[in-house]
């Protein structure tokens, strides 16, 4: 199934090209600045029913701009970026379905199960969905945080996958080598995740077109979702229409 997405960076909805984007900005590959606020894509989400979508935050100044969508589709969309324990049930409450946690569950390449701990008892599993995206080193998929900089130790596998489940809800995966370049998804990757996660787990990165979209669900036999960013044309892309992806979903219900 297709999942929506509303990417924001300095309070604007954006699309950018993954690992690009540094404490410094300096290097940053922007594909798309859109002229409509974050509460639009909102509203045109809920108009078509597509629950699940994902509003992140790319680093700072973004927070009005998220709450905005929000607010806009209530309980609808899942939000990620500086989640942490202290903050995650004000997203809930501001009207996040979940909040999507990845860079603070680690200390440098260590996973935390102290603060995964911590998030269950603030949010709970239910409402927590934990942000796996990884980039492949040695032929292994290693999760990677900070902005997509830093590699952990943690490498994705079936045993890694259904070690986590018991802590969220979903897991979302960008395939960070190929995220914003819409140059075609990892489909290996996209296999392994839907052998590996026993619950819902969504694959962001490098979709380019609805052969993309359906290759990532009959690979996956439907078990993994795709979002779809800089190739949709409301993103200003050529690849493929929302109302393509908006209509593959309710072909597929």
């Amino acid at each position: 199934m297709f999942r929506p997405c509303i990417d924001l960076h300095n309070g604007q909805v954006k699309q950018i090209v993954g690992g690009t984007l540094t404490d410094k900005g300096d290097q940053l590959e922007t594909n798309f600045v859109s002229e409509r606020s974050s509460a639009w894509f909102a509203k045109l989400y809920r108009k078509d029913e597509l629950k699940g979508g994902h509003v992140i935050q790319l680093g700072p100044g973004n927070k009005e701009a998220a709450c905005a969508a929000l607010r806009a589709y209530p309980d609808g969309l899942q939000i990620g970026g500086g989640i942490h324990a202290d903050n995650a049930l004000e997203f809930i409450e501001a009207g996040a379905s979940h909040v999507i946690v990845t860079s603070w569950i680690f200390d440098g390449p260590i996973l935390r199960r102290d603060r995964l701990d911590a998030l269950m008892e603030t949010v709970g599993a239910e409402q927590l969905v934990l942000d796996l995206s990884c980039r492949l080193r040695d032929d292994s998929y290693y999760v990677v945080t900070n902005r997509w900089q830093t590699f952990t130790d943690l490498i994705l596998s079936r045993s890694v996958l259904e070690d986590l489940a018991s802590y969220c809800d979903e897991f979302l995966v960008h395939g960070v080598d190929v995220e914003g370049l819409c140059a075609g998804v990892d489909i290996e990757l996209v296999k392994k995740l839907s052998k590996w996660s026993p619950i819902p787990i969504t694959y962001a990165g490098g979709a380019r077109s609805m052969e993309d979209l359906q290759s990532v669900h009959d690979e996956s036999q439907g078990k993994v979702d795709l979002t779809i960013g800089s190739a949709l044309d409301i993103f200003g892309g050529t690849g493929l229409t929302y109302e393509e992806a908006v209509e593959f979903n309710r072909r597929h219900v």
